[in-house]
C-alpha cells in the first residue's frame, strides 16, 4: 500500500530542515515514538537509529520496545527518506519553498497494512504534527 499527503508549513525551509535534521526531534513528529538514539553518523544517509516506542502498548508491541530506523536518502533542504525495517515501512518527506517563510511538505508512506492506522491518516497526522511544531513564520 502507498499513500501520500501534503501540507503547507508556516515556517521557512531552513527552519524546517534544521528541525528535521536533529534526530532527537523525530519522536516529536512521528506518532508512537517515545525516544530516539541515533548512531554515530547522526543525520546521514545509511545512519541507523534506535527508536523506542512510547509508553502506550500497541497491537503485538510492548511499550518502550526498540525498533530500528534506517536513513535511506537525504538531499539537503529537499528530501528525507527512511525505512522502518520491522514494520516494512518506507517513508519519504519532500520539502519545497512555496513562498517566503512557507514550506510545502509532501509525505509518501509505503508498506503493508498498518494495524491501528491507515497509511493515509498516518501521513496526515505526521504532517499536522510538523505543522503544529513549526509555527515560526508570521501568518
Amino acid at each position: 500500500m502507498r499513500s501520500q499527503d501534503s501540507k503547507e508549513l508556516l515556517a521557512p525551509l531552513e527552519d524546517v530542515w534544521t528541525f528535521l535534521s536533529e534526530p532527537y526531534n523525530f519522536s516529536d513528529w512521528w506518532p508512537g515514538i517515545g525516544g530516539v538514539q541515533p548512531d554515530r553518523r547522526g543525520f546521514a544517509e545509511g545512519a541507523r537509529w534506535t527508536l523506542f516506542r512510547g509508553s502506550e502498548p500497541g497491537l503485538l508491541q510492548r511499550p518502550h520496545a526498540p525498533q530500528m530506523l534506517v536513513v535511506s536518502g537525504l538531499e539537503s533542504y529537499k528530501r528525507f527518506a527512511f525505512n522502518l525495517p520491522r514494520e516494512r515501512i518506507d517513508a519519504a518527506l519532500l520539502l519545497g519553498q512555496v513562498r517566503q517563510n512557507h514550506t510545502l511538505a509532501n509525505l509518501t508512506i509505503g508498506g503493508p497494512f498498518m494495524w491501528g492506522w491507515s497509511q493515509r491518516s498516518l501521513a496526515r497526522r505526521v504532517l499536522q504534527r510538523l505543522h503544529d511544531l513549526l509555527q515560526t513564520a508570521e501568518p
